[in-house]
């Protein structure tokens, strides 16, 4: 892979990259401020200050298909030491404005992180198809939640575990009474909390906690605010569970903390940053620390509440017509956030450190290894996937 070390009117450096998945000049970021500053010590004085993109590499298609246009809620997780990723769904006949189906994948990439490159280990499939189930990394692999059409296997928590040569091994770890898409899932000492998204089709509030080890379900008072809520970001940070935004008839824009040891719920700071209420519906985030999540993503909630609106109440020829339009606008027209978001725990705020260099992404997989973070795949507008691979040096 070829890639340009070039400098920018700010002062800051950006690395771009030959290939088609490139980094634009124009994604500088403001001032470096801890450059040569480890992921540690950055976590540590809670000043993840900016990251710098580049393009980290290619997925090669999936078993089947002449090229890899990309795919939205794929599997993601780390295991010994590999980028595990796969599974999701894209329209490979059109989109929604063409009449195009929708397909999900059985494929599992395994990926060797190097220095912000990600080189692939080995690509192998499932037994079945996955997409928009939840996934959690532990010691011990990578637990996957729900997330598939094939029936009989949209209730199935799943464990992948890489070895030593990047071969997978998949156990089946429990089956819950509901399917589940399109929510979140945490880890927190052996517990699994379950929350929102879609059970059995029908996007809910519910919220559960899986315990690894006995293999017990137990439910626990729902997500507050919105009777159903998909597509929403979860962290572990200290002692409680943090939920933001998410969306269903309309976009979300609130914030919730789950208090393990009390048991209760308690409404925390909506998303906003730069004095504007920002919309997470179908991002991603890491967690930084036990004090910060980083989230990437979110579609624009002025234009999601139209298009739902206009796509629920248009008939005939006008809902042709906006559906045209709409399908068939460019990924700017969307004005998905590309700002780059952390939120604090400890004093209940949220700050933009910057935009994404590239255009920004729903449902793509972010994992967070060393001082790197890793933007794969996703969505670019409805129905349009990114087939890159971006990493960024955290600073």
């Amino acid at each position: 892979m070829n890639r340009f070390f070039l400098g920018t009117s700010l002062g800051v450096s950006l690395l771009l990259s030959a290939a088609s998945c490139t980094v634009p000049a124009d994604g500088a970021l403001p001032d470096l401020g801890t450059f040569g500053a480890t992921r540690a010590e950055a976590a540590s004085k809670a000043q993840v200050q900016n990251i710098l993109w580049t393009h980290a590499g290619d997925l090669e298609a999936q078993f089947g298909q002449a090229q890899n246009i990309g795919t939205a809620g794929m599997l993601h997780g780390i295991s010994n030491g590999y980028v595990i990723v796969g599974g999701g769904a894209n329209f490979p006949n059109g989109g929604p404005e063409k009449g195009g189906a929708k397909k999900h994948y059985s494929d599992i990439y395994v990926l060797k992180p190097e220095n912000g490159t990600l080189t692939q280990a080995s690509h192998t499939q499932l037994g079945y198809e996955i997409g928009y189930g939840a996934s959690i990394t532990a010691d011990e692999g990578i637990y996957y939640i729900g997330g598939s059409p094939q029936e009989g296997r949209g209730n199935k928590i799943i464990l992948l575990k890489a070895d030593n040569d990047g071969n997978v091994d998949v156990t089946d770890v429990a089956s819950l009474p509901f399917t589940f898409s399109d929510g979140a899932a945490v880890l927190k000492d052996r517990v699994v909390y379950i929350a929102a998204g879609k059970q059995d089709g029908k996007a809910v509030n519910k919220f559960f906690a899986f315990n690894l080890d006995t293999k017990a379900l137990t439910q626990l008072p729902d997500v507050p605010g919105a009777e159903g809520r998909t597509q929403c970001i979860a962290q572990a940070l200290g002692g409680s569970i943090y939920l933001f935004s998410g969306g269903s008839a309309t976009a979300y824009t609130d914030g919730w903390k789950y208090d393990i040891a009390a048991g209760k719920w308690s409404q925390i700071s909506d998303v906003e940053a730069d004095g504007q209420k920002i919309s997470l519906l179908g991002a991603n985030s890491v967690k930084l620390s036990d004090h910060e999540l980083l989230a990437i993503g979110g579609f624009n909630k002025a234009v999601y509440d139209n298009a739902v609106e206009k796509l629920g109440s248009l008939k005939g020829e006008a809902l042709a017509d906006f559906k045209n339009t709409y399908f068939g606008a460019m990924p700017a027209s969307f004005k998905w956030n590309k700002k780059i978001l952390i939120y604090n725990a400890d004093s209940d705020t949220w700050r933009s450190i910057g935009e994404v260099p590239f255009d920004a992404p729903c449902g793509e997989a972010l994992l967070l290894k060393g001082k790197y973070i890793y933007s794969i795949n996703g969505e670019i507008k409805p129905g349009t996937r990114s087939g890159c691979m971006y990493a960024g040096l955290l600073h």
